[in-house]
């Protein structure tokens, strides 16, 4: 594990460049992570990674996008369309979450 500055702040990383610390996120950090991807976060983005985060509280492991539909109600067209091409890892890498096991 290492660590990398974002937002101004040193944050615990893996290889991939997901955070490992949950307690190190806030919405600014997650703010500046979608930034670093090309993603510009409106409401119903929020939205899902507020999910996103108490799901994996609940169950200790990030939510892949079937979950995403069917627990958290958005539909997988829609996370397509908030979080282009591989939303699952988009999602989980705002959320400051561990990069899914599985995408669906």
């Amino acid at each position: 594990m290492s660590t990398t500055m974002i937002a101004g702040r040193d944050v615990h990383v893996d290889d991939d460049g997901f955070l490992t610390e949950y307690d190190e996120w806030d919405e600014a950090l997650g703010a500046e992570l979608a930034k670093n991807i090309g993603v510009e976060m409106t409401d119903e983005h929020w939205a899902v990674i507020r999910f996103l985060r108490d799901d994996y509280k609940a169950q200790g492991e990030t939510a892949t996008t079937r979950r995403v539909d069917t627990v958290g109600g958005f539909p997988v067209k829609r996370q397509f369309v908030l979080f282009p091409k591989k939303p699952a890892k988009k999602m989980a890498y705002i959320a400051g979450l561990p990069k899914p096991h599985g995408c669906v």
